[in-house]
């Protein structure tokens, strides 16, 4: 099994009384040019941007390929899994979407990031279904500007 799930559940209780806090920091993530072509070919965007280095290099003036906005998101789930608490008697866990997300500063091939986790909201909305908030910060390594900040909300299912 996974570490990230060995972690000691939370009490309902206790996890709503984090909510304004920082939960965690993730551990950095590499994002190099192998995993960028990984997923051009899963989603089936090969734009040179992400996907030809010299000719990234020559013609933009990021200097070398960017990952896909969308890849660096997609990280936010192993991120989250390293830093979010599991709460007593959770069955499911769901991504219902964001309210915000933006991408502020490209990632480049070789660079590593990292999340931050801010719980903002843990309210429940059935007796069995807590809508949970999360402010998200994904980090590069070495630069001043985020790679993208979002608002995300998962939904807790219990038993």
């Amino acid at each position: 099994m996974n570490e990230v799930w060995k972690k000691p559940p939370v009490s309902l209780a206790t996890y709503q009384g984090m909510v304004g806090q920082e939960i965690g920091v993730s551990s950095w993530h590499l994002v190099d040019q192998n995993r960028i072509n990984l997923y051009a070919d899963v989603i089936e965007d090969h734009q040179f941007i992400h996907v030809d280095p010299e000719r990234a290099k020559r013609e933009t003036s990021f200097g070398n390929t960017i990952a896909h906005g969308f890849l660096t998101m997609s990280l936010m789930s192993i991120m989250s899994y390293e830093v979010m608490p599991i709460i007593e008697g959770t069955t499911l866990g769901v991504n219902y979407g964001f309210d915000k997300l933006r991408f502020i500063s490209p990632v480049r091939a070789g660079s590593r990031v990292r999340g931050r986790f801010v719980l903002a909201e843990a309210r429940l909305r059935k007796p069995k279904e807590l809508q949970s908030r999360t402010n998200v910060t994904v980090e590069i390594e070495g630069e001043d500007k985020p790679a993208l900040v979002a608002d995300w909300i998962g939904l807790i299912y219990f038993a």
